[in-house]
């Protein structure tokens, strides 16, 4: 692609576009990035390929995390200055370098070519490409923001579910010697692995990034007023850009918010195989199998996937403000109980742990919506950007917290139930804070509003000026293969996920 081509005025979408061809670009890029989660499938091997230990490959991660906050925060203005196809370029340019350069570390041993190529290349690669499609989702769907940006980071939370069964076939295919049952396999797999996901990311990352257009200016769905989105509660029609929306009360509430609702969902997600087990011991043994574990494991991916879609899209019904009473109110309810009675019964767990997966998903996925509320669709992207620090430092606190209960308390494959109780009630604490930060939101005050013409949309066109909704929405043979692309690879990812979730029942 030329530098022409990736211009935002080469990407302004023309008659006769369809709409629903922008959920299958931004999940191009979503399922792709998803990997990050599936990063245990080789942990093990990499330890014994460079004979180190668990936390130093575990960096790898930590710091892949960490530069998904700082690229989205110091490149988020110029994902929205400069459009959604160039941002998606250079997220599948750094995320498949960060693969090959991974893999060069690894096949000759240099564990710091990993931390740069995966870690610090490829998670700058991850923030861009996390929040390239957002604002494009929300300008193409402001009558179901929830809905269009729900069903793109939803791919998040799939992408692991692809990735860790993809990876296993794929290391068994490159040594013959791979014991799934010890996830154990050669450096020299685990590097191909490297370069075949860097190779298959780039193709497909692409492909959404040709795929994506954004809105002529005055662009509006067919039916949809505008001015109706006044009365509704909290929902400006102003403009608020990046810099003004850090400086409002608004955004860092909503920071605590983020950051107070994935830090309690990293609690369980960071310790799922071994805390069911840790429940349901009998002396020295677990009455749940390794195999029921990992198929925990899978539940939660399903639950935390699912909330991503089935709660967003209701916050377009219920609101913003009252979706995150639900996820943090009633996320207290249910973690209180899983301390209290959660080792009672195998299946009030299993319930317990899903729903707190599946607000944790619903806070990830509703974020974008609610900041295109108070801050309208200007910057939303750049915002978003910004506001995602919050996950970058929820993503330190949580397993800290977690972890330092737990070593206080004894040795792993020794804990009970008992010794998570006080971890889990601190999450109740956690999830206090952040609820009576929502609840402190209120609109943005008018002097942080851009002055009217700032930005050319729907939302500040008169009615009269603007032009006719000439998009299809029905199927066409482009949308087609676009939904099959994302949702071939999705489907076999629920699939591999609920074959091995059976186990728990």
């Amino acid at each position: 692609m030329s530098t022409s081509v990736l211009a935002r005025e080469r990407t302004v979408a023309g008659p006769g576009f369809n709409r629903w061809l922008i959920p299958p670009a931004a999940l191009a890029v979503h399922l792709c990035i998803g990997q990050v989660y599936a990063t245990s499938v080789y942990k093990a091997s990499l330890v014994e390929h460079f004979d180190t230990s668990l936390t130093a490959v575990g960096v790898v991660f930590s710091i892949a995390i960490v530069m998904l906050g700082v690229s989205a925060a110091v490149f988020g203005t110029w994902v929205d200055t400069g459009g959604p196809r160039r941002a998606m370029v250079a997220a599948a340019t750094c995320w498949a370098t960060g693969f090959l350069v991974g893999a060069l570390g690894i096949a000759t041993s240099q564990l710091w070519l990993l931390y740069l190529g995966y870690g610090v290349i490829g998670g700058i690669g991850l923030g861009i490409g996390y929040i390239s499609p957002v604002s494009t989702l929300i300008k193409w769907f402001p009558d179901r923001p929830g809905l269009a940006t729900g069903m793109a980071i939803m791919g998040f939370g799939g992408g692991a579910m692809i990735a860790s069964p993809l990876s296993s076939t794929l290391l068994g295919w490159y040594d013959s010697s791979y014991d799934t049952a010890t996830g154990l396999a050669s450096g020299s797999a685990v590097a191909k692995l490297f370069v075949t996901l860097g190779l298959v990311y780039l193709v497909v990352m692409l492909f959404g990034a040709w795929l994506v257009r954004v809105p002529a200016d005055g662009w509006a769905p067919r039916g949809f007023d505008p001015s109706t989105v006044k009365k509704k509660a909290l929902v400006t029609t102003e403009s608020v850009s990046a810099n003004n929306a850090v400086r409002t009360p608004q955004f860092w509430l909503l920071w605590v918010v983020l950051f107070c609702n994935v830090t309690a969902g990293i609690g369980i997600l960071e310790q799922a195989a071994p805390m069911i087990q840790d429940f349901f011991r009998e002396g020295q043994d677990s009455t749940v199998a390794a195999a029921a574990a990992a198929g925990f494991v899978g539940f939660l991916s399903l639950c935390n996937m699912a909330g991503r879609f089935v709660w967003s899209s209701t916050s377009d019904v219920v609101g913003r403000k009252n979706i995150y009473v639900l996820y943090l109110g009633v996320g207290i309810v249910l973690y209180a109980t899983l301390a209290l009675g959660g080792s009672g019964s195998t299946v009030l767990f299993v319930v317990l742990a899903g729903f707190i997966l599946s607000f944790y998903g619903g806070g990830f996925a509703t974020i974008p919506a609610y900041l295109r509320d108070l801050f309208g669709t200007f910057q939303v992207g750049a915002i978003h950007g910004r506001l995602l620090t919050a996950w970058s430092a929820a993503g330190v606190a949580g397993p800290l917290i977690v972890n330092g209960f737990l070593d206080a308390r004894g040795e792993p494959g020794a804990l009970t139930a008992a010794d998570y109780r006080p971890a889990l009630l601190t999450m109740v604490g956690v999830l206090a804070v952040g609820f009576v930060a929502n609840l402190l939101v209120r609109p943005v005050a008018s002097r942080f509003h851009e002055p009217h013409g700032a930005e050319p949309t729907a939302e500040h066109t008169p009615a009269s000026a603007q032009g006719e909704d000439t998009t299809a929405e029905g199927i066409t043979p482009l949308a087609v293969v676009a939904w099959l692309v994302v949702g071939v690879p999705l489907v076999y990812g629920v699939y591999e996920t609920v074959v091995k979730a059976s186990a728990l029942f």
